[in-house]
């Protein structure tokens, strides 16, 4: 109903367009917003840059269907324009418009450039889709939806077909917070560094040692101990209270990092975000994309309510000329205590005679969601977006 409003709506103006108004310009404009704040209203998970000027719709995006629909009103309304919208993906990758990461994590930025912000990370054996290029910059689209850059010396780009065939074959996964691969059992050259939840290829057991194969084709040998099939991995992920609270912890010191989603250095939403990952789970990035998902389960403090694996959202509350400001998050581990990553990943309590009281957190406090066990359209499992063996 929402959608044929909004047709008929666009209808009206369209026709206001072609009877009265000599100059289309600002009443497009205006249908290109409407068209925004319906197919593409957070930037960081949909393209849609356009605008219309000189009788020319300009610009990019990745949703075509509505720019089909936009372009058909256009027609139907008699507006003449040249139109000079670039499709993404581009046509100019040639097909190569999969790629899989290939280093342990991959740093994705915020412009193509390596002096950028950081945006976030995806570890090795995350597939991408590639939106366009900038040199030797790509523009890609995280499993999670997040939209940013990566410098191509990180990934492998792919095609579908060989996309697929990867798939296909066997994969691994490294269990512990680091490790590296050997060029041999040895150990006597250094092929490339592991982090946690990392996929390769297994190639074969040679003793106490696993033959890899990383995404681009290096190849290499990683402790059989220290990886698990990919079948065995996923079917043992559960985000139960022990488990959740068991892999937070293990990363307790790991420094704050702006962007950052893995071992190697994480923000707020990373550190969430990789307590999931790492128990099956992918949550959205972002803390302010993370707060819509779940069960609200509290918003006046009253700790008795909140259960292990809860995530606590923090910032400031709206006013009558301000909107909320989502700024933090943490996951509640019991006993009024909850782990988060501010300067390092730590504990903090609410409890004000424990010695980690955290009264700033406590002041900045909003509320608290439960992804756990809860549909939600942003939690899906790592199986249904990372699928090894099966495209």
């Amino acid at each position: 109903m929402k959608k044929n409003l909004f047709a008929v709506y666009s209808l009206l103006v369209l026709g206001a367009i072609s009877c009265s108004a000599p100059d289309p310009s600002s009443k497009v404009n205006q249908m290109i917003m409407e068209f925004q704040a319906e197919v593409a209203p957070d930037k960081r998970v949909a393209v849609w840059n356009l605008t219309f000027e000189n009788d020319s719709l300009k610009g990019e995006t990745d949703r075509l269907a509505a720019l089909e629909e936009l372009t058909g009103q256009l027609d139907q309304n008699g507006i003449k324009y040249t139109d000079a919208v670039t499709r993404l993906p581009d046509k100019a990758l040639e097909g190569k418009t999969k790629a899989v990461v290939t280093i342990s994590v991959a740093n994705i930025r915020s412009q193509p450039k390596h002096s950028a912000e950081l945006a976030t990370q995806a570890l090795m054996g995350t597939p991408l889709t590639v939106l366009k290029g900038n040199g030797s910059w790509y523009l890609v689209q995280t499993p999670d939806q997040y939209i940013s850059w990566v410098d191509q010396a990180g990934i492998q780009l792919m095609t579908e077909e060989e996309l697929e065939n990867w798939h296909t074959q066997n994969k691994v996964v490294f269990t512990p917070l680091t490790g590296h691969v050997w060029t041999n059992p040895q150990e006597e050259e250094m092929v490339s560094d592991l982090v946690a939840g990392d996929i390769l290829t297994g190639l074969g057991t040679e003793g106490n040692w696993k033959q890899v194969q990383l995404p681009d084709g290096r190849s290499g040998y990683v402790e059989a101990s220290q990886m698990m099939p990919w079948e065995e991995w996923i079917s043992s992920r559960e985000t139960s209270m022990d488990n959740l609270i068991t892999t937070a912890k293990s990363m307790l010191g790991v420094p704050y990092l702006w962007g950052g989603t893995s071992i190697k250095g994480m923000d707020c939403s990373g550190f969430t975000k990789t307590i999931f990952y790492l128990n099956g789970q992918v949550i959205p990035r972002d803390a302010s994309q993370q707060i819509n998902e779940g069960e609200e389960v509290d918003t006046d403090k009253n700790w008795e309510n909140l259960q292990v694996g809860d995530l606590l959202f923090f910032g400031e509350k709206a006013t009558s000329d301000r909107k909320e400001r989502v700024v933090h998050v943490g996951m509640w581990i019991g006993n009024n205590e909850f782990i988060h990553s501010r300067g390092r990943v730590r504990i903090s309590s609410f409890d004000p005679e424990n010695p980690n009281y955290d009264e700033y957190e406590l002041n900045r406090y909003l509320r608290t969601k439960r992804i756990v066990n809860q549909k939600s359209d942003g939690v899906l499992s790592v199986s249904e977006i990372i699928q090894p063996n099966k495209l």
